[in-house]
């Protein structure tokens, strides 16, 4: 496998322009591939709004604000970075106002650079960008045919600091501290301590926080803000729980916007009608903004939403289990769930990955799918750590049945063991852009990213097809969705390669390979090519 990919990456250095799809297939969630990024650490493109509401304190090893930010994202769907990459969603991580201080829990002082940490759902952090950045990144990146997902936090607020009070006892618990055993003691308690609780079981009426309401008036907003509330309970019947406040503010980027889906935090620690009525929520305001902007509209489908419900992989089906109560998330708001059985399937061989995936997704999960990642912000234990399968992580994590989730830097190797980082800090370096301008090996393995990711993004039938093994040796197999049809063969021989096409296309189909760019037509019932990767990605033209 090892020497496979490095012949693959030596012949890559060589250009070799991937050719889009003639016949361009209509997006399917399904088989999205979506990049993950942490706005703070992706990209600095407005280096003015660094500093903020006096974050001046020391932060331990990466737990600080680094300058990423909304502007930063927009250069790089400017620079066709996504696009190259055959990207068409992008799931940023929570831009809402976090927290103005810092913590300080035994590994330093931390901020709220990740977006997890909500103080204000209804004003984004001016560490990140404005309204109007949101505004301009959403309709850039439509433009090119890329999904904006934003990140929902409905289970918790922000931790309390010096500067940073509680939320009324009306809309949090400060106790008592989950201890995961029970469907209960998941939902009914605070994930770590400090990190206050909403009520979310709860349908009693709750006045706002007077810290929102004194910090709307001194910023102007207070009687606008409070029309919209009225509005929205007026519309829904919703009583005024805190619960529906927050899906209200989440919701309110969506009808503003036309942000694409949701992707959801601590999914299972809330009681499962939250997300019911969240995905309700914000489809009634995706229909709005689509009825108010009928030019923008991108296509059918409907709003995306996709769930974080730790522990669940793709073997579970569609049941999550607590021990004492089991609960399917996908009748409850949500089209897909994150996989975290894919970082240990990836393991396997790719005909007993690959084919399993198939089986499930199109048995009982039919209708549903899952986000495959071998990477994230907030798993100490993925797939190559140490970086050194990169190649191959690409090629599984691309070509395998289900949505891929591309966690920044993985197409450059970023270094995900960073000296004097702590816990999930070190999975959250800045992107190595300075690599890509000094390493010809990182720009080898974005190279191959970028091949298969387009290949990927213009045949739904990778990710949502169905798979069916041609040949185990040499290994070649298809992928069927609707019309859309593809051949791939992987840890072949460099140089000429032949396969069986006998009822999988007609003699004198002409076929070309994403990978290298050659074309060729199919005669005799066989498919012959030469090139010098170990890799073909045939699509019919």
């Amino acid at each position: 496998m090892k020497k496979i990919f490095l012949l693959a990456g030596f012949a890559l250095l060589t250009s070799c322009a991937t050719v889009q799809n003639a016949n361009k297939q209509p997006f399917s969630w399904e088989g999205a591939n979506m990049y993950f990024l942490l706005t703070d650490r992706f990209k600095n493109g407005d280096q003015t709004n660094d500093l903020n509401f006096g974050r001046t304190e020391k932060a331990a090893v990466l737990r600080g604000f680094e300058g990423g930010d909304l502007r930063g994202i927009i250069q790089k769907i400017d620079d066709n970075y996504f696009s190259d990459l055959g990207i068409n969603a992008i799931w940023i991580t929570p831009i809402v106002e976090q927290i103005h201080g810092a913590t300080d829990e035994g590994t330093g002082k931390t901020y709220g650079f990740h977006g997890y940490w909500t103080k204000d759902w209804t004003a984004l952090d001016p560490n990140f960008g404005t309204k109007q950045d949101l505004k301009e990144l959403v309709e850039k990146a439509h433009a090119k045919g890329i999904r904006i997902v934003l990140d929902a936090v409905i289970n918790h607020t922000g931790p309390v600091t010096p500067i940073d009070s509680v939320y009324p006892d009306s809309w949090v618990r400060t106790s008592p501290q989950c201890t995961y055993n029970t469907y209960e003691n998941t939902t009914a308690c605070t994930l770590v301590a400090n990190l206050p609780d909403i009520l979310t079981e709860s349908n009693a009426e709750a006045e706002l926080p007077q810290m929102l309401v004194e910090k709307w008036k001194k910023e102007g907003r207070y009687e606008a803000e409070i029309k919209s509330l009225n509005d929205f309970f007026a519309r829904t019947g919703y009583p005024r729980a805190p619960k529906y406040y927050i899906m209200k503010w989440l919701a309110d980027y969506v009808q503003e916007f036309g942000i694409d889906g949701y992707r959801v935090d601590t999914v299972k620690h809330t009681n499962e009608d939250v997300w019911k009525d969240f995905q309700k929520v914000c489809q009634e305001a995706f229909d709005i903004y689509k009825r108010n902007n009928p030019t923008k509209v991108l296509d059918n489908n409907m709003f995306f939403t996709v769930g974080e419900v730790y522990g669940y992989g793709i073997s579970q089906k569609q049941d999550y289990n607590f021990s004492d109560r089991k609960v399917n998330y996908y009748q409850n708001g949500f089209k897909s769930l994150i996989n975290f059985d894919f970082k240990g399937d990836a393991n396997k061989s790719y005909e007993e990955l690959f084919s399993n995936y198939s089986k499930l997704l199109h048995g009982d999960l039919n209708g549903k799918t899952v986000m495959n990642y071998l990477t994230s912000h907030d798993d100490g234990s993925p797939f190559d750590k140490d970086r050194t399968r990169t190649f191959e992580a690409g090629t599984k994590l691309l070509l395998a049945p289900g949505i891929s989730q591309v966690y920044y830097g993985d197409e450059t190797a970023r270094d995900l063991t960073i000296e004097g980082a702590s816990g999930d800090a070190t999975l959250r370096s800045n992107m190595n852009w300075n690599d890509l301008a000094v390493s010809a090996s990182t720009n080898n393995l974005l190279k191959h990213y970028q091949k298969l990711g387009k290949f990927r993004a213009n045949h739904p039938a990778v990710g949502s097809g169905v798979h069916l093994m041609v040949s185990s040796s040499p290994y070649w197999f298809t992928r069927t969705f609707n019309t859309d049809k593809v051949l791939i063969g992987l840890d072949l021989n460099t140089g000429t390669k032949e396969v069986s096409v006998t009822g999988i296309f007609e003699n004198g189909t002409k076929l070309r390979d994403a990978y290298s760019g050659k074309t060729i037509k199919v005669e005799n019932g066989k498919a012959i090519i030469n090139t010098e990767f170990s890799l073909v990605l045939f699509e019919q033209i």
